[in-house]
């Protein structure tokens, strides 16, 4: 009588702690440890009825109720060895849950994602994310992490996508991220990231970058990775020249979308950017490029050219005329410069009678400049909504009062003025 009293307390006094399932779970114990840490973690107010976290009841098996009434999603399992299943994706609903996840171990080996974007975590990631040694996706996206980026990120040798954007990171990228070869996909835009991009080159399989709406300085990194098929970098600090990058953005084979803009990049528009036959999209507004270089034969056929916005930055000289013979440019954005000279026919031509096989101009903006002399004919015959063809603020009749004002605030005088347009009486 006595063992089968001591026999029944053993059970409900597991039955009470949540292990119920003992030698009998099909969930891996130590699992089933790091899932119970991260729900206390969780802000209980923040935990609505029907979220996924709400549905987690610990007195049954997680892994062996998924899809029933209890353990409805948040994460998936695996057989992985001796019948026993692990814990393979933590990927919560958008359900509004805080918290922070510092009080975790993380202790999850055979995890390959974790997702937990579009919610509200607050403080700073865990360095303990350095135990998830098979991730593979790492998502923290749009939440209110705060602080530096740990290190021990770059420990993830097989972490091959990282979405930090849309938090309050603080600091410089940790340079354990070169360590990350097999990394494809890095997004950390939106956040108060600051210092120079580290150097990539090393990241040899990296396709998509974002960096966009941050503080980073300095120059773009000199060594970029050949994968790269899209770059943005828009709205930060940057300063220095493309010129010597030259190199780096003719191996990039690949590459389709670079975004620059909103930076204090000058100099020179190096030409090996409308050279690249996969480039679709260069944007470069909003910086304080001086020139393009002008190529010694043409490069119109070789390049795969859609859009090109250099507007609002210094640029002088005449209209660059190769852009009229790209034949996939469609949209052409050169406003707010200091282009002087008149607008050559191809691009009149190219905007209403292209020739065969040419992409015509659907979008020319090529206001606040200094242009003058005669608009060409075509361009007054168009027909309403036939294309978006912006030419105000330029010296065709007389240079408005934008053109009596330098970019350091310094007068221009009607004499100065004059000189951009002879046809001023």
């Amino acid at each position: 009588m006595e063992l089968l009293f001591f026999s029944l307390f053993l059970i409900i006094a597991a039955s009470g702690s949540g292990l119920f399932f003992g030698a009998e779970s099909k969930t891996y114990w130590g699992d089933i440890e790091v899932l119970k840490e991260f729900k206390n973690a969780v802000d209980p107010a923040s935990v609505t009825a029907g979220s996924c976290v709400s549905s987690w009841d610990f007195t049954l098996d997680p892994c062996d109720n998924l899809f029933g009434e209890k353990f409805t999603c948040g994460f998936r399992c695996d057989l992985v060895i001796s019948g026993t299943s692990r814990v393979t994706e933590l990927s919560l609903d958008q359900a509004g849950y805080a918290g922070s996840l510092s009080s975790s171990t993380w202790n999850l080996p055979f995890l390959e994602t974790l997702d937990f974007s579009n919610n509200y975590f607050s403080g700073p990631i865990p360095e303990s994310l350095s135990n998830l040694t098979r991730l593979r996706r790492l998502v923290l996206s749009r939440n209110s992490f705060a602080g530096e980026i740990p290190g021990s990120i770059g420990s993830l040798s097989n972490l091959e996508e990282l979405y930090l954007d849309n938090n309050n990171l603080q600091g410089t990228i940790p340079a354990s991220f070169g360590s990350l070869l097999g990394l494809k996909r890095l997004e950390i835009q939106l956040n108060k990231l600051y210092g120079q991009l580290p150097d990539l080159g090393s990241l040899k399989n990296l396709y998509y970058l974002d960096a966009s709406d941050n503080a980073f300085s300095g120059q773009v990194p000199a060594s970029l990775p050949n994968s790269l098929v899209e770059i943005s970098i828009r709205n930060n600090s940057l300063s220095g020249s493309l010129t010597s990058q030259r190199q780096s953005f003719r191996n990039l084979q690949y590459l389709q979308v670079v975004d620059l803009s909103y930076n204090r990049i000058g100099g020179s528009v190096p030409l090996v950017l409308f050279e690249l036959p996969s480039l679709q999209q260069l944007t470069l507004s909003f910086n304080q490029f001086s020139s393009i270089e002008t190529p010694y034969y043409s490069v119109g056929s070789q390049s795969g050219l859609i859009a090109v916005d250099i507007s609002n930055n210094v640029i002088q000289g005449f209209l660059p005329m190769f852009m009229a013979l790209m034949p996939k440019l469609s949209s052409l954005s050169l406003e707010n410069n200091r282009f002087t000279g008149m607008i050559p026919t191809q691009y009149a031509l190219k905007t209403v009678f292209p020739e065969s096989g040419m992409s015509p101009f659907e979008r020319l903006l090529l206001g606040g400049n200094y242009l003058f002399g005669l608009i060409p004919g075509p361009l007054l015959s168009l027909k309403p909504g036939s294309a978006n063809v912006r030419l105000v603020d330029n010296c065709f009749y007389r240079c408005p009062l934008i053109f009596f004002f330098c970019q350091g605030g310094q007068q221009k005088s009607l004499q100065e003025c004059k000189r951009f347009n002879p046809f001023i009486p």
